[in-house]
């Protein structure tokens, strides 16, 4: 097979069974690095055959970049999954076809993502289709180092897009979401400090690639969400998916997510950002904010 994988993993014994029982059929290279889990996950990736790292967690940029780095791939492409994910069977076939087949100035495949919610399919909102970069050449590909939606850039070639689909669909009950999104909170958090006061040097490769989904949504998250004000955006940008992108033809289980994701994420991303700009007391230089991160949220920025 000409394709290795790449897997982050904590406590993830729920999902990584599911997810390499899928990724096997595409790859007989896949290495896992686990951020030193507490469950079965190590055990259940071994299992499978994968090969399995531990690396102290930072955040999803440094750690899928050491991974990249360190692994010791060895296939011709490389390919980009969540544990939570799986492929649906449309993907595999179309994965073992196409791949090895591509054109040589090709680097990149784009792959489309759906994403269920309580065994809902979210299909409105402006969730799908969602274009990943999840699949390119070894060696040409790096991650965006963000705090936040981070994305696959590459340093030459060209992108094509493939037609069936990844699964996101995660098993854990509501309150293990709310706390992921409570974490999420912080990291959105720290991204909109970096977009407004320039904390780390900006990453600027995503806007310089060719017109892409994922481009224009950080354009509208760089020059248009992160300047309107706290409270508001986060009202607006429900309505935006709710209204005008009719999610609330998902239904129930839709209004729950776009709800929650929607709304009550991003108004605590908020929340969070004003609690943190009132603790710098009308500081607002480089150093005390690096400096309040360090202490009360115990973050360090390079």
């Amino acid at each position: 097979m000409d394709l290795a994988v790449i897997i982050l993993t904590y406590n993830e014994e729920k999902h990584i069974g599911r997810c390499l029982e899928s990724m096997r059929r595409v790859s007989d290279e896949i290495y896992i690095v686990d951020a030193f889990s507490t469950d079965e996950t190590v055990a259940i990736a071994e299992s499978y055959g994968a090969k399995v790292f531990q690396h102290k967690w930072v955040n999803y940029a440094q750690q899928f970049q050491w991974g990249l780095d360190n692994c010791g791939i060895k296939a011709p492409w490389v390919m980009r999954m969540d544990s939570d994910e799986y492929l649906e069977p449309g993907l595999i076939r179309e994965i073992n076809h196409k791949v090895h087949q591509l054109p040589a100035d090709v680097s990149g495949v784009y792959i489309r993502r759906k994403v269920l919610f309580k065994g809902k399919w979210i299909k409105h909102g402006g969730f799908y289709p969602h274009n990943l970069l999840r699949i390119w050449r070894n060696g040409v590909g790096s991650i965006e180092q963000r705090w936040m939606d981070e994305h696959i850039v590459l340093s030459q070639g060209k992108t094509v897009q493939f037609k069936e689909h990844i699964v996101d669909y995660n098993l854990n009950a509501i309150h293990w979401w709310v706390n992921k999104h409570n974490n999420y909170a912080i990291r959105e958090m720290v991204d909109l400090l970096n977009i407004k006061y320039r904390l780390l040097d900006a990453d600027k490769r995503l806007l310089e690639m060719e017109s892409t989904q994922a481009k224009r949504k950080r354009f509208l998250k760089e020059r248009v969400y992160s300047s309107l004000s706290p409270g508001m955006r986060a009202s607006f940008y429900f309505l935006y998916r709710y209204v005008l992108r009719f999610g609330f033809m998902d239904g129930y289980h839709g209004f729950v997510f776009h709800f929650m994701q929607g709304y009550w994420y991003r108004l605590l991303v908020d929340v969070n950002l004003e609690e943190f700009e009132r603790k710098l007391n009308g500081d607002k230089g480089k150093e005390k904010m690096l400096a309040v991160l360090k202490e009360d949220y115990n973050i360090v920025l390079n």
